[in-house]
């Protein structure tokens, strides 16, 4: 597909640009040079025939994906100063504005 001078400036009425005529042919050329780049992706492999893309060697196994919890470091009543029953302990809103 190619872009030209008509196309630009149907597009450049539709958004209500205001293309300098000095920058009409740059632009031609530079939409011209995104749009043939985009007809590029016709040609990458897609579908079932395609081998799925992973990053780095093919030699790396990837993990089982099995939820569960991450152990924390630390013990869970260590990062409030209160924790009773499994809850942080925190002051009412409200009840520190008089201080």
């Amino acid at each position: 597909m190619t872009i030209g001078r008509d196309e630009i400036l149907r597009v450049a009425k539709l958004a209500e640009l205001d293309v300098p005529p000095q920058d009409i042919e740059a632009l031609v050329a530079q939409i011209g040079r995104i749009v043939d780049y985009v007809a590029q992706l016709n040609d990458v492999p897609a579908g079932e025939s395609a081998e799925p893309f992973q990053a780095g060697p093919s030699a790396v196994a990837m993990r089982e994906d099995v939820p569960g919890s991450v152990p924390l470091a630390h013990d869970i009543a260590s990062f409030a100063p209160e924790f009773r029953d499994g809850l942080f302990l925190v002051p009412r809103l409200g009840s520190m504005e008089g201080e």
